[in-house]
């Protein structure tokens, strides 16, 4: 029987769109990984079975066994009870995703201990493991993307709360009297901030005649228009385009200033498709954080991008997995 200390680690993250598998040393390297499609509308047992399948396709290629393995590790969206490995609550693009004991399912299959995390506290540990958080004792992981996501490193480990359900930063209230999002609140930072509020606000503006690029970039087709477009055509001058991202911006900077002041962490992450938009984006939040929160905790903070890009999630299920392993062996 291989040495459980010595033995690799394979790490899964299901997101809304891919499913990426990736089998680890057990120092923390990543050997070989793959992706296929989530096809999350196909339903849950589907999306299972295709993940199970993608771990036999990975272990095959390599030559191992799963009870070679150290462990499993998932990364998945939505509210997760990590203590119980369930994934309690979906994420939007996950219907279907409500009290899924995924660690069980998991570890029957392939007999092995398996550990479930969101996908976004999975990407703080990543950074904080191998990307650019490494060194940094305390940090807070905003994953901007379609929506909005988070993860905190507090005194160098996963701040996971009661039941492993911290961290959802695109939930904080940043507008009490703002629109309603898809979590049942109202004025989230996700529905003020994310990509898709982006192309909401955009989309909105367009169709009802406010002149900009964006129709052109779209070929005419309003609801065709992205967040990528809005970038884009902000970069080039556009005014409307340059409005709808400060706008978004702004909310960015709110929270920013409201985490740097609730956790005084040495480094902000920001992560995902809309933080490769650059300082367009996240300039205006950085300049919030500095006029705006606390100055003993606004001096003492830096804001970076991600490293890692989409290979966070993996990284981080991977480092998730071997500690929790090592601590039941400990």
């Amino acid at each position: 029987m291989t040495d459980q200390h010595d033995a690799p680690i394979l790490a899964a993250d299901i997101g809304g769109t891919k499913v990426m598998t990736a089998l680890f040393s057990s120092e923390g390297k990543m050997v070989s990984r793959d992706v296929c499609p989530t096809l999350a509308n196909e339903g849950v047992k589907p999306v299972i079975k295709r993940l199970c399948s993608a771990i036999d396709s990975l272990l095959g290629r390599n030559s191992l066994k799963a009870s070679q393995l150290g462990g499993i590790g998932v990364a998945c969206a939505g509210g997760i009870d990590s203590g119980r490995g369930v994934v309690v609550t979906p994420s939007p693009n996950m219907t279907g995703w409500a009290d899924i004991p995924l660690g069980d399912i998991i570890q029957e299959r392939f007999k092995i201990s398996t550990f479930v995390v969101n996908d976004a506290s999975a990407a703080a540990l990543g950074e904080h493991r191998s990307g650019a958080g490494m060194g940094v004792n305390n940090l807070v992981l905003f994953t901007l993307g379609t929506g909005i996501g988070g993860g905190i490193i507090a005194n160098g480990e996963l701040y996971l709360g009661a039941v492993g359900a911290a961290a959802e930063i695109g939930h904080m209230t940043v507008d009490a009297n703002g629109p309603d999002c898809g979590c049942g609140n109202t004025g989230c930072l996700e529905i003020l901030a994310s990509g898709r509020a982006v192309e909401r606000d955009a989309v909105k503006r367009v169709s009802r005649g406010e002149k900009s690029s964006l129709s052109e970039m779209a070929g005419g087709e309003t609801e065709d228009i992205t967040a990528e477009m809005v970038g884009a055509a902000a970069n080039n001058g556009d005014p409307l385009a340059l409005d709808v991202l400060m706008r978004a911006a702004y909310y960015l900077g709110i929270g920013m200033v409201n985490v740097v002041n609730i956790f005084n962490p040495e480094m902000i992450v920001l992560g995902g498709g809309m933080a490769e938009l650059g300082d367009l984006f996240i300039g205006p939040g950085k300049k919030m954080v500095a006029e705006r929160a606390f100055p003993v905790s606004s001096r003492a903070v830096r804001v970076v991008t991600a490293q890692l890009g989409n290979e966070a999630g993996v990284y981080g299920a991977a480092a998730f997995a071997l500690e929790q392993a090592m601590r039941r062996t400990a």
